[in-house]
């Protein structure tokens, strides 16, 4: 049977700070829970502590540290965008809960990007082919990345100004209205949509703006210390997020749903816990005693009777909080809104996040050139 331990024997096993041990969750190498005698606390896996502590005794050699650097529990890319503390997501310091209660998407990106002036993400006439959505997107962008100017040599408020229009442009091949107002008003005009869910896109937007150095940023930030032009960073950071293990995760909720509109929440559930099959949308890593974004978005309005019941069913039976992408795909199916906009939202927002990695990256000489661990067959010399 595991045996848990608390945050400070945690610490002290380990010789670090809270923080790093915040770290450790987040990438997976050690798993917690919340602590039974006190839910405001949380306990870790003496086992695991006992294993990370053991491979810090053994020392960093060259390969080893190459290899930690990239895949390790520490990312190695400082960043003054967004970070986690005491389970909760800041935004430059600031409560990202909190700021979008009230906050635009246009207002989070002045704030990510430190831009000396509002932003406004008007952008010049499109060029689509075909419908609004995902294909269209991705389109729009491979063209602008095609003939895009490398961002070497130019001064940041040129560039600013570039990532507004890049912003805007892509919202609008995902189906937002053209025009100068806030994005979540021109989503919600090109949806049809009703003012009051255009305050719930409001929120959504913001809740998703960054989310620290995910591999998606990892891409941007890759492509922007090459040179590569905002349109190229931008769109090797979506290429990224569209997987289904990260940004296009609530496409995996949203065919749950759809499981348990035609069998009945208590059959999904059983058949998935039956099976050992993770219910998708259901715990983050990051957040041990819940996700903040997913309960602030879902609070603010109320889900139909048998999804309610299912996500109350499959929380109580496996301990796991509903994450942000049960609460996108819920404001999605709630509102019927199109298909696949729950990713046209997450990526929108998130190219303000990824397009400030990629400016941040910009005050970092190096180019980010992680080397190869050669392990297939010798090579042949010559005779």
């Amino acid at each position: 049977m595991a045996s848990w331990i608390s945050m400070a024997e945690a610490c002290d096993q380990l010789g670090v700070q809270p923080q790093t041990v915040y770290a450790y969750v987040s990438r997976g190498k050690l798993e917690v829970m919340p602590d039974p005698a006190d839910t405001r606390r949380s306990l870790y896996r003496a086992e695991d502590v006992a294993g990370l502590a053991r491979r810090k005794q053994a020392g960093r050699k060259h390969e080893t540290l190459a290899a930690n650097t990239l895949f390790g529990a520490e990312p190695s890319v400082p960043t003054a965008l967004s970070t986690f503390f005491k389970g909760r997501l800041y935004y430059r310091g600031q409560d990202a809960v909190r700021l979008a209660a009230t906050a635009t998407v246009e207002q989070a990106a002045q704030l990510l990007w430190d831009a000396g002036q509002a932003v406004d993400f008007s952008a010049p006439p499109l060029a689509r082919a075909g419908k609004p959505g995902r294909a269209a997107a991705f389109a729009a962008l491979a063209g602008l990345a095609a003939g895009g100017h490398s961002t070497r040599g130019r001064m940041t408020r040129v560039l600013h100004a570039e990532a507004q229009g890049l912003v805007g442009q892509l919202a609008e091949a995902f189906g937002a209205q053209a025009g100068s107002k806030p994005l979540h008003l021109r989503f919600a005009q090109g949806w049809k949509q009703p003012a009051r869910v255009a305050e719930l896109l409001r929120t959504a937007l913001v809740l998703l703006v960054d989310h620290e150095l995910t591999s998606s940023a990892f891409a941007a930030r890759i492509a922007a210390s090459t040179g590569a032009s905002l349109p190229a960073c931008l769109l090797a950071g979506l290429a990224a997020l569209s997987g289904p293990a990260h940004g296009d995760a609530s496409g995996r909720v949203t065919a749950l749903f759809g499981e348990v509109e035609r069998l009945g929440d208590e059959q999904v559930v059983a058949h998935y816990l039956s099976t050992g099959l993770p219910l998708p949308g259901f715990g983050h890593h990051l957040y041990p005693d819940g996700d903040p974004r997913a309960a602030a978005l879902l609070a603010l309005f109320e889900l139909p009777k048998g999804m309610a019941r299912f996500i109350e069913k499959a929380t109580q039976l496996t301990g796991l909080q509903p994450n942000i992408d049960v609460a996108l795909a819920a404001l999605v199916a709630h509102h019927r809104l199109p298909a696949d906009s729950a990713f046209a939202l997450f990526a929108t927002a998130r190219s303000v996040g990824l397009l400030a990695h990629s400016l941040e990256q910009l005050g970092v000489a190096e180019v980010i050139r992680p080397r190869g661990r050669y392990v297939g067959i010798a090579p042949q010399l010559a005779a």
